[in-house]
This record gives structure tokens, C-alpha cells and sequence, in this order.
């Protein structure tokens, strides 16, 4: 699959989990989705993110949750939207199963993706 074919297959399966969370009764807002390679580096650096991120490529995206219109802050809210969105396809990853240096759970609930060359 070319760069530009899974672009349009992630942007069509964002679709979906946005109306996903609207028909469970929840709520959501659009935060990062391109994310120029200059401000990947940045959040890189103060250990926010990876300099390789897929927000660069147009395969990521972080949702902000609200439940009954409160702010969800918490990624174990995110759960069943991320599990949901792992079944859509294979390449679909979830940032709440994300791991930090040493294997440790570092979690990013709100942050839902497709690995592409590797990168999650």
C-alpha cells in the first residue's frame, strides 16, 4: 500500500471511530493531526513525542474524549474507542498500549494510528 492510499484509509477509518464515540453517547474534538516534522522534533526533545512521528505522515490523530461534556484526562477512558479502533485494520495501534524506555506502560490513550515502515 503506497503512503498516499493509507493516508486515505486512515482518514476514512477516523470517520468511522468519531462516529463510533458519537454513538456510544460520548463526544470528542479534533486535537493534533499534522504535526510538521520541525514541532516532531521539538516534542521529541522535551520527551513528548518521537521525532519520526506519524502525525508528520497524516497517519495519527489524537481525539479529545468527553463523557456527559467533561473532559476525559484519563486514557483508561479511551479504552474501548482504542480497542475498537484495533480491529479496523491490522495496522490500526492505539497509544494507550504504548511503551516507554525500559518496556514501562507509558500510556497515550487519546492517540489512535497506523504503523507505517515500522513506525507505531
Amino acid at each position: 500500500m503506497t503512503l498516499g492510499e493509507q493516508q486515505r484509509l486512515f482518514a476514512r477509518l477516523v470517520g468511522s471511530l468519531i462516529m463510533r464515540i458519537y454513538d456510544q453517547g460520548d463526544e470528542c474534538t479534533l486535537d493534533w493531526a499534522y504535526r510538521p516534522p520541525e514541532v516532531a522534533a521539538y516534542y521529541a526533545s522535551i520527551g513528548r513525542g518521537i521525532r519520526s512521528s506519524l502525525h508528520a505522515s497524516h497517519l495519527a490523530i489524537d481525539l479529545n474524549l468527553f463523557k456527559v461534556g467533561i473532559y476525559q484526562t484519563d486514557s483508561e477512558a479511551h479504552r474501548p474507542y482504542g480497542e475498537w479502533w484495533e480491529q479496523q485494520h491490522p495496522l490500526c495501534r492505539w497509544g494507550g498500549r504504548f511503551l516507554g524506555e525500559g518496556g514501562k506502560p507509558k500510556p497515550d490513550g487519546n492517540h489512535y494510528s497506523m504503523e507505517f515502515q515500522g513506525r507505531k
